[in-house]
């Protein structure tokens, strides 16, 4: 019996181990959508890690010093100057240990336009803490 409850924990853990952490990587993409839409430099430092690589929708390609320095020079949004709203949907999470994919339909959303794009980034743990470290944007075709 022992035995038996021993190893129905040890296959069950690692479900419910990923269960949470898929929670925390949607929990962490909301998060940051939010900050982008205000341009926070903190959420964005605390979403990318320092060895991106990220390939932007227009077929630009940088890390994050350069993402950085963009965010941080034009500074954060008043709420009153937010131009564009960003949001999520179709977030798909596959995890391999203490790495994971996301891939999603990035929206973007200005008066009476609305963008989407598909995104997918390749996120580490280290630390408890997940990160971005490579990522790649690309416009939906309609």
């Amino acid at each position: 019996m022992k035995m038996l409850f021993l190893l129905t924990t040890l296959l069950l853990a690692p479900t419910s181990v990923f269960a949470d952490d898929k929670a925390d990587l949607t929990a962490l993409l909301t998060e940051f959508l939010d900050g982008a839409t205000r341009n926070d430099a903190a959420i964005h430092n605390k979403f990318w890690a320092d060895e991106l690589i990220y390939t932007s929708s227009s077929g630009s390609r940088y890390g994050k010093a350069e993402l950085m320095q963009g965010v941080t020079s034009s500074g954060l949004i008043k709420p009153a100057d937010i131009d564009a709203v960003y949001g999520s949907e179709d977030v798909r999470i596959m995890q391999y240990g203490d790495i994971a994919v996301v891939a999603f339909v990035l929206v973007g959303r200005s008066g009476e336009q609305t963008k989407r794009y598909l995104n997918s980034g390749t996120f580490v743990k280290r630390n408890g803490q997940w990160q971005a470290v490579n990522w790649q944007a690309t416009i939906k075709a309609i």
